[in-house]
């Protein structure tokens, strides 16, 4: 969405370099100034640098370039307030996972069984409204088993005893997000690795 709205803006300030319309850099700020009351503070940043960069030397250009400073310090606020809610939100989802593990046994299918039993109120959210990524599974599904005469037999495990949990960060890439924003958890351990190891199979059928 941010790239395909540079690119109108990009073509606007193309137009806006040929025109002799003197009011073109008021009219950029002014649009600039009302993305960031609408909360688009990033759209209105990128608008800002193309102001400052196209009108150096007139009253907008210069606001503009003052602007910018106040625009990222409030980008780095928001995104360090997202990062303690994404901490939280992996934090209180795996308590629950935990508590509902201690009950059961296994951990559930799906997070909505965690609702509102077992600590959660809703089906837990990103700060950019994207749900986590849960995958429960069986971490032995079969293991030989020799008895004292030294006969082996194969036993089938089916219990979730273990889980894949992450947040994939704002553009649902794994891999692209930075450090902060993408987080890997085994069984309630965030791991440092950039992908999760292969789940083991055959995995049992579930219903």
């Amino acid at each position: 969405m941010c790239r395909i709205f540079l690119s109108i803006i990009f073509c606007l300030l193309t137009i806006g370099c040929f025109s002799n319309d003197p009011r073109l850099p008021e009219k950029l700020y002014d649009e600039a100034v009302s993305l960031g009351r609408e909360g688009k503070t990033l759209e209105s940043k990128a608008l800002m640098e193309e102001i400052a960069r196209l009108f150096p030397e007139k009253l907008e250009g210069m606001s503009a370039r003052e602007d910018v400073f106040t625009l990222e310090a409030m980008l780095k606020r928001k995104a360090d307030e997202e990062k303690k809610q994404v901490r939280q939100i992996i934090r209180s989802t795996c308590d629950a996972l935990k508590r509902y593990r201690d009950r059961y046994g296994e951990y559930p299918t799906t997070l909505q069984k965690l609702v509102p039993e077992y600590g959660l109120d809703q089906i837990p959210l990103t700060p950019w409204k994207h749900p986590l990524f849960y995958r429960a599974f069986v971490s032995v599904p079969k293991e030989e088993i020799t008895d004292r005469r030294g006969r082996a037999t194969t036993k089938t495990n089916t219990h979730l005893d273990s889980y894949y949990l992450a947040c994939l960060g704002q553009n649902l890439v794994p891999g692209e997000a930075t450090d902060d924003e993408e987080i890997l958890v085994v069984n309630g351990t965030i791991i440092q690795e950039k992908s999760f190891p292969p789940i083991p199979e055959p995995q049992p059928f579930r219903l």
